[in-house]
């Protein structure tokens, strides 16, 4: 039965860690629905996350291996080869170089596109790692209270979509800048408490600063992943060298539900990237309203209990 549960929740894990409707929150909220009525626990989400974001990298593979290579490649260069270089940039532009002059040094200083959102990845990373740190032992129990998840459901549901509509779409990914890169780096760090949704709450400031959903649904992506990867593996080397007797799934479980994750989540991601060029958050906005309301019917009712 163990085995059973496990692969259900990772289902859930892959198909809703990448829209804006908080996984951990569905997780824990389906753990009230099983046959065993229990929590998942933080451990076994934070593990099953490293699934999802393994999907993550495969999927911008690409981006992400660009944003390295121009970050580290940053101090591989002298400030005379970054100047060489940049004269020689001008050059080509300018037609002043022969055409059959190909090789031409870059310029990977901080200016660069690939730099700057390598450095704001580091800085909107920074809030989540200090607050994950501080507070681990609430994130493990009063977080994880059915009725802080169901009303932050709603709320933050009500913020997304106000946001989204009212947002403009005038910026890129191009024109992010180190203050909105430490904005969207607290935003992450709301998505601490289940129920608010790591990308809803990246979501939900970048639309409010006008950008365009696709640039902000991008970053969000991108900006998970020291985080996320992080935490995970934290978590994965705790449970192997402090074994929880108690602990609802054992490392097997898991190991499947954090595969069956990965392989839903590749195909959520690649269903969001295309679905967010033409059509707004507004169901999940419905949705996440509808879950939450619905949650505090049941919680009301004593159907369920909020522990």
């Amino acid at each position: 039965m163990n085995f059973i549960e496990a692969m259900i929740l990772g289902l859930l894990q892959g198909l809703t860690e990448f829209i804006p409707v908080s996984s951990s929150a569905h997780l824990r909220i389906a753990g009230a629905f099983l046959p065993n009525a229990i929590d998942p626990g933080a451990t076994f989400t934070a593990i099953t996350q490293l699934g999802t974001e393994a999907a993550v990298l495969l999927y911008f593979r690409h981006d992400i291996a660009r944003i390295a290579h121009a970050w580290f490649e940053q101090f591989g260069r002298s400030a005379s080869k970054t100047a060489r270089a940049r004269e020689l940039s001008l050059a080509v532009s300018s037609s002043a170089v022969s055409p059959g002059n190909k090789r031409v040094a870059v310029s990977f200083d901080r200016q660069h596109p690939d730099v700057r959102l390598g450095w704001l990845i580091i800085v909107g990373t920074v809030p989540i790692v200090i607050a994950g740190f501080l507070l681990q032992q609430t994130i493990r129990t009063s977080f994880r209270s059915l009725w802080i998840i169901a009303i932050v459901l709603i709320v933050f549901g009500v913020f997304l979509g106000v946001a989204d509509l009212v947002g403009g779409h005038r910026k890129t990914l191009e024109m992010l800048g180190y203050r909105d890169g430490l904005l969207f780096g607290f935003a992450q760090m709301l998505a601490l408490v289940p129920g608010v949704s790591r990308s809803g709450a990246t979501t939900t400031l970048g639309r409010a600063l006008g950008y365009e959903r696709s640039a902000v649904t991008r970053f969000s992506f991108l900006l998970a992943v020291p985080a996320v990867f992080g935490s995970g593996l934290y978590e994965l080397y705790h449970s192997i060298s402090h074994p929880d007797a108690t602990a609802p799934f054992g490392l097997a479980e898991t190991a499947v539900a954090t595969i069956i994750a990965f392989t839903v989540g590749l195909t959520v991601i690649a269903f969001l990237m295309n679905y967010i060029r033409r059509r707004s958050f507004l169901p999940f906005v419905i949705y996440r309203i509808l879950l939450g309301s619905g949650l505090v019917v049941l919680l009301s009712t004593g159907e369920i209990n909020a522990v």
